[in-house]
């Protein structure tokens, strides 16, 4: 049976999850992929720290020691930030190596780059977790675009600002008591910037921008509004009028050819597609030529839902080697 090795770039959340996929469902990969699936290399800020139950020489502090992996041929990356995200995956790619990243930021940013890069080295890049977490959105979309033309995007791609509203209307909390439940909850980081201002769902969007419309928007005329503005008040007077605040990423091509992108609150309404979805749950809704309106719902987070769907577009490149994702 062929064995493939594999590295992982970043041990917190989602370097974990990985690492815990691969070693309990190591039988089940063997049967459904034909493969047994091992992981040779795991970066990490200090190697030197113990971490129970995992060979420490599978831990190094340097990049380096990544490419050097005889026969490396897929890195997982799991690391926050543009940088060093984008330079490793980019000396990963020019190694001969599949890469497969859940960095939004990074994504956004440098994926169109990367995935031109990989078609000239012949190998692909998997970025469905990059977006709305263990909802195959990436995926879906790409199914789509072989016959359909998406025309509009919408969602709900935060799930700690999802969860804040959703308190503030269900139990009556002002934002700052919801927001340190999301934290006490781990929903929200101690910093929780990103997701409040917007930052997080802005960067996805952009990604399912490319994806959908073959381009990004200019990202300085791209709104960003976040919800630290929402009030208890507000929130309750909308509750009256049957009326839901919710945290939207919108685009849409215009007449003029011109991609319009938004992110910011919306009062909805029990007809919009994304009036039911609560707490901590992701939402796309893609509005199509042939299909109509299409609505995904999952969980946007956390380790299993992120792990897994990079696992995913690992197997879907093992059962298709000649398709390359790509955002173009």
């Amino acid at each position: 049976m062929a064995s493939v090795k594999a590295a992982i770039l970043g041990f917190g959340t989602v370097g974990q999850g990985i690492y815990n996929i691969v070693h309990e469902r190591r039988e089940h990969f063997k049967k459904t992929l034909g493969v047994e699936v091992e992981i040779a290399k795991i970066l990490v800020r200090d190697a030197s720290k113990v971490r129970e139950g995992i060979d420490q020489s599978l831990f190094t502090e340097s990049f380096d020691d990544i490419l050097a992996t005889p026969d490396l041929e897929v890195v997982f990356e799991g690391i926050v930030g543009e940088e060093p995200a984008y330079g490793y995956l980019d000396k990963a790619i020019e190694k001969g190596c599949h890469v497969i990243t859940a960095n939004k930021v990074m994504f956004a940013r440098y994926g169109q780059a990367l995935q031109q890069k990989a078609k000239k080295y012949g190998v692909q890049v998997g970025y469905e977790a990059t977006t709305a977490g263990g909802v195959p959105v990436i995926k879906t979309m790409q199914n789509l675009l072989r016959v359909n033309e998406v025309k509009h995007v919408q969602g709900i791609l935060n799930g700690t600002s999802n969860y804040i509203l959703t308190q503030m209307r269900a139990e009556g909390l002002p934002f700052d008591v919801a927001l340190k439940a999301a934290q006490d909850l781990g929903y929200a980081e101690a910093d929780p910037y990103n997701d409040i201002s917007g930052k997080d769902a802005f960067c996805k969007l952009m990604i399912l921008c490319a994806l959908a419309f073959g381009e990004q928007p200019d990202w300085d005329k791209v709104e960003m509004v976040g919800i630290d503005g929402i009030t208890a008040e507000q929130v309750a007077a909308a509750k009256e009028k049957g009326l839901r605040y919710r945290h939207v990423a919108d685009a849409y091509r215009n007449e003029a050819g011109e991609i319009i992108a938004k992110v910011g609150p919306e009062l909805v309404g029990p007809d919009h597609p994304l009036y039911a979805i609560d707490d901590v749950n992701n939402a796309v809704a893609l509005d199509t030529n042939y299909i109509g309106t299409l609505t995904m719902v999952g969980p946007g987070a956390g380790m299993y839902p992120t792990a897994s769907v990079m696992m995913e577009d690992y197997a879907d490149m093992l059962a298709k080697p000649e398709k390359a994702v790509s955002l173009a």
